[in-house]
């Protein structure tokens, strides 16, 4: 008696792993190429980070109105509420795109992808789900983010402990009572921040447990007027805002100031300053003198300049002086700085306590709390909050089993340090393409104007790539040589390797210190992802056309 045949498995023209705005571009321009695409996502709704991430005081770090998609469809019936929506506003948005763009119906939700390899006999990637489901696809694309792959430290103790332990971004959906509990909160990264600053107003007692302080920098909340914002729409504001972010450095509105630090005197370099700090948002960091990320001295001014705005507003010179010390642990914006609407007034309240991990590390977690090396004696809690942040930018795409052709998976080929071209393709990874990854300008660029940049890209490549008949593709190693010595030039050429930061995935015990990022600003990247691709000959580029 013959053996069953082995089921038929459903093929796809493309398979996008993630539903964030990456993904969710790319789907709705490649429909209109007559693809059949399908997006798998793990979560139970779209949106990415902005599904998992519930904790108390999620909310986007870019103002209004770029952080969404450039769609006139998408736009203009959809107004935010708040200069810097918050979570919930998010899932409101990205229930509106997928209404509008009827997406869907090629999307599965609760669908988890754990192992892909490519199939050189088909010119396919056989990808696996942890439901059991097997699936080809021609082309696969990871569009995972930078911030996936939460990342948990090691600590002595903690399943003795006693009370409740949440990771931020692994907050739980139907949310967490802190009031009138005793709360631990360890790190002071962007969650970390926004997290402390609700949970101070309603906990009992607040003990922070800090390393690095954050440079916070105040964001400048407001509300949203509907029928102002419809007059901006009408006017061509909001399209000249989405125009204007692809031109500049970081795809904000805004710019560096084309002049150097000590180009103008001290009283004008304060009355910028104050500008840029009033104004609120990133500006003070990204729309400061030019030379503030390269030039140490000039650097040095900018913090004195922030740390004094934070001593106006913290009187406890001790927690002062943790949280903006007179010797700066690193330069001024070398780590992403977070915003904040009254993180240091909360901080100021007598209830809360911040521990310096510098002096008195933590030795164990216990049944009731946090031991430090101070005294041995615990800081007591009821909840203890991990907002100790991600693998991040390339975690994401680590933790899956892709299989190349040399028979290593992304993270073995990745041991001795990232190798891309653009951020957007492996060599020996054929037919894959990355959005929102590693080596592109990602954590360095307004997340939709990159995601949108580079979904355009990849949605050209493929239309060239099918009008020639090609079935496999992928980056020459010479390609890839020359784009990650042009990464790590212009990072060596900046401050930010002097601080110790997940920029460079100095956050994970063991991983390689490397650049993540492209930090050579978003202009450069367009006008060069484009050209490498004009040519229809595609020098840097290994291709089949038939199979």
């Amino acid at each position: 008696m013959g053996s069953m045949p082995e089921p038929i498995k459903e093929e796809f023209d493309v398979l996008i792993v993630g539903a964030g705005f990456g993904a969710l571009t790319l789907l709705h321009k490649l429909r209109k190429q007559n693809l059949k695409v399908k997006v798998y996502e793990r979560a139970a709704a779209s949106g990415g980070v902005w599904y998992s991430n519930t904790y108390p005081g999620a909310r986007v770090d870019t103002d209004a109105p770029v952080y969404q998609f450039y769609d006139k469809e998408i736009w203009e019936d959809f107004t935010f509420k708040e200069r810097y929506p918050g979570q919930k506003e998010l899932q409101r948005y990205f229930a509106h795109v997928e209404s509008k763009w009827h997406l869907a119906k090629d999307i599965e939700y609760n669908k988890r992808v754990e192992a892909a390899k490519f199939d050189e006999s088909r010119h396919q990637w056989l990808v696996e789900c942890a439901d059991g489901t097997e699936v080809y696809t021609r082309w696969f694309v990871p569009a995972l983010g930078f911030a996936s792959q939460p990342y948990v430290p090691y600590l002595k103790g903690l399943s003795d402990f006693k009370g409740q332990v949440y990771h931020t971004a692994k907050w739980p959906q139907w949310g967490v009572k802190l009031k009138g509990k005793r709360v631990a909160v360890i790190g002071t990264g962007a969650s970390g921040i926004q997290c402390i600053q609700e949970c101070g107003k309603v906990a009992e007692h607040l003990t922070i447990f800090q390393r690095t302080p954050n440079y916070c920098l105040p964001m400048n909340q407001g509300l949203l007027n509907e029928e102002e914002e419809q007059k901006k729409k009408k006017s061509g504001a909001y399209q000249a805002a989405f125009d204007t972010s692809y031109t500049t450095f970081t795809g904000f509105t805004f710019d560096f100031y084309p002049k150097n630090t000590f180009d103008e005197t001290p009283e004008e370099r304060e009355a910028l300053y104050q500008k840029l700090l009033d104004e609120g948002g990133f500006r003070i960091w990204l729309a400061s003198y030019q030379d503030m990320l390269f030039n140490p001295e000039a650097n040095k001014v900018a913090y004195d300049f922030w740390r004094k705005s934070v001593l106006a507003r913290v009187k406890d010179t001790a927690k002062a002086e943790l949280l903006a010390p007179e010797k700066a642990p690193h330069p001024f914006g070398a780590k992403r700085p977070s915003l904040e609407q009254d993180f240091y007034e909360v901080v100021s309240r007598p209830n809360i306590d911040i521990v310096d991990l510098n002096t008195t590390p933590i030795v164990e977690i216990t049944e009731t709390g946090i031991r430090t090396s101070a005294d041995g004696s615990a800081h007591e809690a009821d909840v203890i909050i991990l907002a100790t942040g991600f693998d991040a930018v390339t975690g994401g795409l680590t933790s899956i089993d892709i299989q190349g052709t040399d028979g290593k998976t992304v993270k073995e080929s990745w041991a001795n340090g990232t190798r891309t071209n653009f951020g957007l393709a492996l060599s020996k990874f054929p037919n894959m393409f990355l959005m929102y990854g590693p080596q592109s300008p990602t954590a360095f660029a307004n997340g939709p104007t990159c995601a949108q940049v580079q979904a355009d890209w990849v949605d050209k490549f493929l239309k060239m790539l099918r009008k020639q008949g090609v079935t496999r593709i992928e980056p020459t190693e010479a390609a890839i040589d020359r784009w990650v010595s042009r990464v790590t030039e212009v990072w060596d050429g900046s401050l930010f390797p002097l601080a110790k930061s997940w920029y460079q995935g100095a956050n994970i015990p063991g991983r390689k210190v490397e650049p993540l990022n492209w930090t050579g600003g978003l202009p450069p990247y367009i006008e060069m992802i484009n050209k490498s691709i004009a040519n229809p000959e595609l020098e840097d580029w290994v291709m089949v056309r038939s199979v």
